[in-house]
């Protein structure tokens, strides 16, 4: 089920398709939205082998015009971000002690507007893999595109569903059309049991996992938990990734990184226990900076992180 690594001279196309919007922390704006945050992670790990390429909408205003900087500052392709008359997206950010973080989403943001155009069908048809979300599907226009897309996508193209819900916007409709689209899953643990009343499924949390992955024909599923770490399925093979533990500035885009490495580690095609610790560890770097993006250290570069994994083995032997 795994994909190959690309020729250097043909890289592979991700394509994350959902929203821009800006952080409002108390320590002031910062650039995210999980599908862009997302873009952001695959770009920095996936490198040379890798092209991605961000589907979103930003206003007509200064913020907008921020947004764009902020993609170009960070190598991602913003030809395919789309401008319309509704707002920049921004989103409320309430940290509690623990650097946890809840959201309030501005309603009518420009992400809520996606259009379906020949040039987003002509992208479609080279992807690798599409990111999507449930959130950026708050809305009929974005829906019915994101919709399309997935329709639309090569059926050798990975498509990746990141759960995040984010209410009050969970409709479940939209999350049983997700799942049904999906091969491969990511989800954190409070998702985990939603999914698991919507779905009736019961059982401990790796045989709720595998009964998701049934179901829906799922090829793989990541699941964060936090402090707890992670847990990866593919099939029969589950894997343990234990949390790192850092100093925790905030959590945003912990999960969005993580997502990152484990698509390009899979397309790469790493065994899961070497995906399941890279995305950990980018994970837990992410956690120790301030906002959802910061440029990762040369240690978790894949080349870097591959090598120093090996020669760990070779010691541990």
């Amino acid at each position: 089920m795994t994909s190959q690594i690309a020729s250097p001279d043909r890289p592979r196309t991700i394509v994350a398709i959902g929203e821009i919007l800006w952080d409002l922390l108390p320590t002031g704006p910062q650039f995210g939205g999980a599908p862009a945050n997302f873009a952001w992670g695959a770009a920095s790990l996936g490198q040379q082998a890798t092209q991605v390429k961000l589907v979103s909408a930003v206003g007509m205003d200064r913020l907008g015009e921020q947004a764009l900087d902020s993609l170009g500052d960070r190598s991602i392709d913003r030809s395919f971000v789309q401008r319309n008359q509704a707002a920049t997206g921004t989103v409320d950010v309430h940290l509690d002690d623990r650097g946890q973080a809840s959201y309030q989403f501005a309603e009518d943001s420009a992400w809520d507007h996606l259009a379906w155009n020949p040039e987003l069908e002509q992208l479609v048809q080279t992807a690798s893999a599409i990111c999507f979300g449930t959130l950026a599907q708050r809305h009929p226009d974005s829906r019915a595109t994101i919709a399309r897309v997935l329709e639309t996508a090569p059926p050798a193209a990975m498509k990746v569903c990141d759960l995040n819900l984010r209410a009050p916007h969970i409709s479940k409709d939209v999350v049983l059309f997700s799942l049904q689209q999906a091969q491969l899953l990511k989800l954190n643990d409070e998702e985990l049991e939603f999914l698991a009343e919507l779905c009736d499924l019961a059982g401990a949390e790796r045989e709720l996992l595998q009964a998701l992955a049934a179901r829906y024909d799922l090829h793989g599923i990541a699941l964060t938990r936090g402090s707890q770490g992670a847990l990866l399925v593919e099939g029969q093979q589950i894997v343990e990734c234990p949390a790192k533990s850092v100093p925790v500035v905030d959590t945003i885009g912990a999960g969005d990184s993580f997502t990152a490495a484990y698509l390009v580690g899979r397309l790469a095609g790493w065994p899961l226990t070497k995906i399941g610790d890279w995305a950990s560890n980018v994970a837990a770097f992410v956690c120790t900076q301030a906002g959802a993006t910061p440029e990762l250290p040369a240690r978790l570069r894949p080349s870097e992180f591959a090598s120093a994994a090996s020669q760990k083995a070779d010691d541990e032997r």
